[in-house]
């Protein structure tokens, strides 16, 4: 039920805010909680979400075969792993700082809410952008005890970046969703305003990963690194535009994987080449 491979999409932005908070220096004890706080949240959060949409997923073809709908897991098995998952969530925050703590309930909240806004409103898709972009916000926090503005564009790329792939994904029950009166921005704008917004979306969130580097005075290796996932983001829209849905699971989860890691690798060795100079 847990995919942990679907924290490639998170967890590299968080590590590379992680170096940047840290000045490129991270001791090893912060590093563990980090990781264990977004293996906590990342499987509260999904754990939720099936067990909201159980009922939902058991109509839709494509969901059926989901644990819960198939009766592998029980939706009273998958509830006290969930809150479990958050109790540790909540435990690891508390031993990284105390602002961390204190706002350990905000992505939980943020998880619950997003696991209900398709039934509400179109913007679905930009809630879990935020409960991406809470990754390497919540990872700064981690680390410098405090928040800082500098952060802020690594955030809201990862927002766009997330909803750009989230809108395709969503193409996926444009139908289903439309039948059952749910709020996907595809069942409501239908598919060519759907891919038009994901383009958009996606090239704001270049813009914005262009400012963030520049916000920290990353160099040229940072810079390949973004001109080569800008050039996977395009091959990821042309995919789709060429060979329509039966390609969307590979745009989908390996390009956007491969972009999070190429782009946390950039970070990295721009730092170790040439130092933190924020």
């Amino acid at each position: 039920m847990i995919k942990i491979e679907h924290s490639l999409f998170a967890l590299p932005f968080a590590l590379a805010s992680m170096l940047l908070a840290a000045k490129g220096a991270l001791p090893l004890r912060t590093v563990m909680w980090i990781l264990f706080c977004m293996v906590c949240a990342r499987s509260g959060a999904m754990g939720f979400n099936r067990w909201a949409d159980a009922e939902i997923d058991a109509k839709n073809p494509r969901t059926a075969n989901r644990e819960i709908p198939k009766g592998h897991i029980s939706k009273k098995a998958a509830l006290v792993f969930t809150a479990a998952s958050f109790i540790l969530f909540i435990a690891g925050a508390a031993q990284l700082n105390r602002l961390s703590f204190y706002l350990s309930p905000v992505p939980i909240i943020v998880f619950i809410v997003y696991s209900y806004t398709k039934r509400l409103t179109v913007f679905c898709h930009l809630l879990l952008g935020v409960a991406l972009g809470l990754a390497p916000l919540s990872a700064w926090i981690a680390v410098t005890g405090t928040f800082s503005s500098s952060i802020l564009y690594l955030a809201i790329s990862v927002i766009a970046w997330s909803c750009g792939f989230d809108l395709f994904y969503s193409l996926h029950d444009e139908d289903f969703d439309r039948a059952e009166g749910l709020f996907s921005f595809p069942s409501r704008f239908g598919k060519v305003i759907t891919l038009i917004t994901a383009r958009n979306m996606h090239f704001l969130a270049f813009i914005l990963f262009f400012l963030h580097g520049a916000e920290f005075s990353l160099g040229w290796i940072y810079t390949c690194g973004l001109i080569i996932a800008g050039f996977l983001l395009l091959y990821e829209h042309y995919i789709i535009s060429k060979y329509g849905l039966k390609k969307l699971d590979t745009a989908f989860f390996n390009m956007n994987a491969v972009i999070s890691i190429i782009l946390f690798a950039a970070t990295a060795g721009d730092i170790a080449v040439y130092g933190y100079r924020g």
